[in-house]
C-alpha cells in the first residue's frame, strides 16, 4: 500500500487558514445578506434599503464608491442615492448623459454586469464625472425590476489593485434584494398612484354629474392633473376661428403670465398645434424644435416638457389639455393615457353643458312663444269679437230706440239681445283680462298689476317699480302675481295682501304675501305651473305657508345681460 505525498506541515496550516477565511467571508456575506434581506422584508424605503446595502457592501468589498443609477431613456441615467467619493460627483437626482465606456453605459448596452479595471481607459460623460474623484476600477451589475432594465449599481476603488474576480457575482446578490426592495416600492406606490387618480376622477365626474357650470370642471381639472402628475403647471384651452386657442383654465406656477381668457396663435411648432393638426396626443420632451407664440411663452416660464391631449366633443376636437414641466426629466411614458382620462371627463361636461344650454333655451323659447300666443289673442278679441259684439250693442241700441212704444213684444226680444250682448262682451273682457291686460302691453308691469288688483275685491299694497322689463319677464311676473292673489282671493280668506317687486344683482325678486290661513299647496296644478315657468326662464320659486301664518310666494327671475 502506497504512502500518501508529505504535505509539509506549513502549507497544511495554511490551507485551513484560508479555508477559515473563506468560510468567515462566506458567513459575513450571508450575514449581511439576511440583514439586507429583513430591512426588504420590512417593506421600508428604497431610501434605506439603499443606505443598508451600501454599508454592507463597502464593509465587506472595501471599496471606496457605491452609486445607483436609474435609466431614463435610451440617452441618460439619473441618480438615485450614492456614498463615498461620488457623493459631490453624483448627487442625487442629477442628470448623466449615457454614451463611451464606463459602468452604467456598458450595463445598458449589453443587460449584464460589466467592469473596467483600469478607469484610464473608461470613456464618455459619466467617465469624465467621475475621474477627478481618483477611481482606479469599477463594476457594475444591473437592476433588474419586473423583467425590465430599470437601473445599475456601481461599486469603485481607488486602490491600484483591481476589485476581484468575483465581484460581480458576488454584487449581484445585492442586486438582486435591491431590485426587489425597488418592485415593492413601484407596486405600493403604484397602487397609491392609482387610489388617488381614481379620487380625482370621481371628484370632477361629481362635479359634471351634478350639472357644474363648465368653467368649475376646466378649473378643477387643471388643478387635480397638476397634483397627481406632479406637472409644474397644467392648462385647459379651447380651439377658436383663425388657428388661436383661448385660455378656460392654467393652474401652477406662472400660470399668471398666460391668465384665463388668454388667446395665442397656433402659429409655429407646439404641442398645442400638433394636437390640432393631428388630433391626437403629442409630447415634447425638449424645447429644441418648438417655436411660435405659444412656444415661446413657455419657454419664458422655463418649460422642458409638454405633453398635450385632445378634448372631443361630438366628434371633433374641441381643445386640448396641456401639462409641462420645468426639470430636465422628461415626462413618464404613461402621461398621455392618464390626462386622456380627465379629457373624456371634459367632454361630458362640455357636452351636458351644451344640452342644458339648448333645453334652457327651448324652454324660454317655449314660455316667450306661449305669451306672444296670449297677446295675440288678446289682440284677436280686442279686434275681431269684442269688436263685433260692441257693434252688435250698439246696432240693438238704435234698433231699440226705432221700435218706439207700439211694438212691446219686438222691444222686449231687442232688450233680451242687448242684455246677453251686454253680458257676453263683458265675460269676453274678463277673458281677455286673465290672459294678458293691454295695460301691461301699454304701460308695463306696474301698470298692468295695477290693473289686476283694481279689479279684486281685496286691498292689495304694491311696491313695483315703473322701469320696464324684457316682454317676456313682464308677462311671467304679471302671471304669477295673477296666479298667486287669486289664490288669496279664493282660498286664504286674508284681509290684505301685500306685492313687492325689486330688482338685485340683475335678478328681479317677486314676493306675494297675505294674512291669511295658510297652508297652500305647492304641489298644486296652478303654483307647479308657475314654477314650471320660473325654471324655464332660469329663476325660482318658492311657497312659506305654514298653518294660520299666511303665505309667502317668492320668485326670481334673471334679467337677460346685454
Amino acid at each position: 500500500m502506497a504512502r500518501p505525498p508529505y504535505v509539509p506541515q506549513r502549507e497544511i496550516e495554511l490551507e485551513l487558514e484560508a479555508s477559515r477565511d473563506e468560510l468567515r467571508v462566506l458567513a459575513e456575506e450571508q450575514a449581511a445578506l439576511r440583514r439586507v434581506a429583513t430591512v426588504v422584508a420590512y417593506r421600508v424605503s428604497r431610501a434605506q434599503v439603499f443606505s443598508a446595502i451600501a454599508e454592507e457592501v463597502q464593509r465587506l468589498f472595501g471599496t471606496d464608491l457605491f452609486e445607483m443609477f436609474r435609466y431614463e431613456d435610451d440617452r441618460s441615467a439619473v441618480a438615485v442615492a450614492s456614498t463615498g467619493v461620488g457623493t459631490d460627483a453624483f448627487p442625487a437626482g442629477s442628470r448623466h448623459e449615457l454614451g463611451g465606456e464606463n459602468g452604467p453605459t456598458l450595463v445598458f448596452r449589453t443587460g449584464e454586469p460589466g467592469r473596467i479595471d483600469d478607469y484610464a481607459m473608461a470613456s464618455g460623460p459619466i467617465a469624465e464625472t467621475v475621474r477627478p474623484t481618483g477611481l482606479r476600477s469599477v463594476v457594475a451589475t444591473p437592476l433588474v425590476v419586473d423583467d425590465r432594465l430599470w437601473g445599475v449599481i456601481v461599486i469603485g476603488t481607488t486602490r491600484d489593485d483591481p476589485l476581484p474576480p468575483d465581484t460581480e457575482s458576488r454584487l449581484g446578490q445585492f442586486t438582486e434584494l435591491m431590485a426587489a426592495a425597488i418592485a415593492n416600492t413601484e407596486a405600493g406606490a403604484e397602487v397609491e398612484r392609482l387610489a388617488e387618480e381614481q379620487a380625482a376622477l370621481r371628484r370632477v365626474a361629481t362635479l359634471v354629474a351634478e350639472g357644474a357650470p363648465p368653467t368649475a370642471v376646466f378649473d378643477a381639472v387643471a388643478a387635480e392633473m397638476e397634483g397627481l402628475l406632479g406637472a409644474d403647471r397644467v392648462s385647459v384651452s379651447r380651439y377658436e376661428p383663425g388657428a388661436e386657442i383661448a385660455v378656460l383654465a392654467h393652474r401652477g406656477s406662472g400660470a399668471e403670465l398666460v391668465p384665463t381668457g388668454s388667446r395665442l396663435s397656433l402659429e409655429g411648432n407646439s404641442v398645442q398645434e400638433m394636437v390640432w393638426r393631428t388630433e391626437r396626443p403629442a409630447r415634447m420632451d425638449t424645447f429644441e424644435q418648438a417655436h411660435g407664440p405659444i412656444a415661446e411663452v413657455q419657454r419664458t416660464m422655463g418649460v422642458r416638457g409638454v405633453v398635450g391631449v385632445p378634448v372631443v366633443v361630438d366628434g371633433r376636437v374641441w381643445g386640448v389639455i396641456g401639462a409641462s414641466w420645468v426639470g430636465e426629466q422628461a415626462p413618464p411614458v404613461d402621461t398621455e393615457e392618464r390626462m386622456a382620462q380627465f379629457a373624456g371627463l371634459l367632454e361630458t361636461a362640455i357636452a351636458n353643458a351644451d344640452s342644458r344650454g339648448k333645453l334652457d333655451a327651448s324652454r324660454a323659447r317655449l314660455v316667450t312663444e306661449a305669451d306672444e300666443a296670449r297677446r295675440r289673442l288678446v289682440r284677436d278679441l280686442h279686434d275681431g269679437a269684442q269688436q263685433g259684439l260692441v257693434h252688435t250693442i250698439v246696432t240693438l241700441k238704435l234698433a231699440e230706440q226705432a221700435l218706439g212704444t207700439h211694438d212691446s213684444e219686438a222691444r222686449q226680444l231687442v232688450a233680451d239681445a242687448l242684455e246677453q250682448a251686454e253680458q257676453s262682451n263683458r265675460e269676453l273682457r274678463e277673458l281677455a283680462h286673465g290672459i294678458l291686460p293691454p295695460a301691461l302691453e301699454r304701460g308695463g308691469l306696474r301698470a298692468g298689476v295695477d290693473a289686476l288688483v283694481g279689479r279684486l275685491d281685496l286691498p292689495v299694497g304694491l311696491d313695483v317699480p315703473p322701469e320696464r322689463f324684457p316682454a317676456e319677464i313682464e308677462a311671467s311676473t304679471y302671471l304669477i302675481v295673477a296666479e298667486a292673489l287669486t289664490n288669496v282671493v279664493k282660498h286664504a280668506h286674508a284681509e290684505h295682501a301685500e306685492v313687492t317687486v325689486s330688482v338685485q344683482n340683475g335678478v328681479l325678486h317677486v314676493h306675494v304675501r297675505d294674512d291669511g290661513i295658510g297652508g297652500a299647496d305647492p304641489d298644486g296644478h296652478g303654483l307647479v305651473g308657475l314654477g314650471d315657468r320660473a325654471t324655464a326662464l332660469g329663476g325660482r320659486l318658492q311657497i312659506q305657508s305654514p298653518a294660520d301664518g299666511g303665505t309667502l310666494l317668492a320668485a326670481t327671475l334673471p334679467l337677460p345681460t346685454g
